[in-house]
């Protein structure tokens, strides 16, 4: 149980957050989505997380007497954590689209991830469903880039028909 205890306090945390985050929409324009959306969205991600870990570690805990965790690998946590860093920092310069196909296949590589048809895939697939929840449902500016990243930027919208 006390491997269950982590997740429920981070299941604890989203609620409190989300509580916390209804007065983020009292600007929001009518019939538009205000600036509480996207965060309420992943704190309700983040809380079924918890709960389904809670609640598996609850159940492993009833199947074996003292189940090992896998050893984290710290050499690949921090390349991890180096890349979402250069994903930030790298973004305005080259472009949400581009950043985030790149983003994608990256992390997946690092994450053991090897046929390079199914990295290339979600890359695509995951960059293509972002740019139209962004820029179709929710009308947020994501940035082009700069130079010719704004060009390819641009022809990728124009080829997803997104303006």
């Amino acid at each position: 149980m006390t491997r269950a205890a982590a997740p429920l306090v981070g299941l604890v945390l989203a609620a409190a957050l989300f509580v916390a985050s209804r007065g983020l929409d009292a600007v929001a324009r009518e019939g538009q989505l205000g600036p509480g959306f996207w965060p309420r969205l992943v704190l309700l991600g983040l809380g079924a997380a918890c709960l389904l870990k809670a609640v598996a570690e609850w159940r492993a805990a009833g199947r074996t007497a003292e189940a090992v965790p896998e050893p984290i690998d710290g050499a690949r946590l921090a390349a991890a954590i180096g890349l979402i860093v250069l994903y930030v920092a790298i973004l305005p310069w080259a472009g949400f689209a581009l950043t985030t196909a790149g983003f994608i296949a990256t992390f997946m590589t690092l994450a053991g991830a090897r046929s390079p048809l199914v990295i290339g895939a979600n890359a695509l697939l995951g960059t293509v469903v972002l740019l139209y929840g962004f820029v179709r449902l929710v009308y947020l500016p994501l940035p082009k880039g700069e130079g010719v990243f704004e060009t390819m930027t641009l022809l990728v919208y124009r080829t997803l028909r997104l303006f």
